[in-house]
């Protein structure tokens, strides 16, 4: 904020001494203290009015017929019945974010316990990533050309359905993963209250994408037949990412 007010008193001083009526002692005492308070007010409104511009809410629904614990990196945790939202505001710029749906948790009165799907570390309010098997939504805000980046990825597999769709700024492209992928799970891939992402199972280069040329899998297009719109291994940008102008708003839902 000091930045542009700084420029604006550096301006308007340098019109002032080139200024015909610069004679008056009179003039310049109260005209130009004036003028700059008027001034310093115009650009603290500015910086204000970009700050709460482009800074985003994330409205979280859990639709599902059971209890889920959402989880957010920024953000924290929070349990949601069958039917509540929670309400989630996050700065802009804030990139390498996701959202996601713990299921099968127990938590004592201090936040500690565990969760059989999306386990962030055994608390209630999240500040690192979960353990797979984890639907994600994930988004880095205000980023080029002050886009906003969103996805829905599978590369940590899968626990529940989601949709995950902006709400306002004239953007209306979302994005849905509501296919029934764990009754349909691959042997291999199955797992207590999800269905793994290959890569989480046999940890090679074909699945995982550590190193060099990687492609899709018979196993990765399982996901991708299902849910195509959706991150099925961990170079499938092209059909996957999508994006919205910074200051728009967003919904998750879990069992849309």
């Amino acid at each position: 904020m000091g930045v542009p007010i700084f420029s604006g008193e550096v301006v308007y001083k340098k019109r002032f001494l080139l200024s015909p009526f610069r004679h008056t002692k009179h003039t310049f005492s109260i005209s130009s203290l004036v003028k700059m308070t008027i001034a310093k007010a115009f650009y603290s409104m500015i910086v204000l009015c970009f700050t709460s511009a482009y800074a985003a809410r994330f409205d979280i629904t859990n639709r599902c017929p059971y209890t889920v614990w959402a989880a957010a990196v920024p953000g924290g945790g929070r349990r949601l019945d069958s039917g509540q939202s929670w309400a989630l505001d996050v700065a802009a710029g804030t990139k390498g974010a996701r959202i996601w749906a713990r299921t099968g948790c127990s938590f004592d009165g201090s936040g500690r316990g565990r969760c059989q799907t999306g386990d962030c570390g055994g608390v209630l309010q999240c500040n690192a990533y979960g353990a797979p098997p984890n639907t994600l939504a994930e988004y880095a805000l205000n980023q080029f050309n002050n886009l906003d980046f969103i996805d829905i990825s599978l590369v940590d597999g899968f626990n529940v359905p989601m949709d995950f769709s902006p709400t306002s700024n004239g953007c209306t492209r979302g994005i849905r993963c509501t296919a029934d992928i764990n009754g349909q799970c691959p042997n291999e891939l199955r797992t207590q209250g999800g269905c793994n992402n290959p890569c989480t199972v046999f940890k090679t280069n074909q699945y995982c994408c550590t190193s060099g040329p990687c492609g899709p899998t018979p196993l990765s297009k399982f996901f991708k037949d299902r849910c195509p719109d959706a991150y099925s291994y961990p170079k499938d940008d092209q059909t996957s990412t999508f994006t919205c102008n910074g200051g728009t708003n967003y919904r998750v839902v879990f069992c849309p």
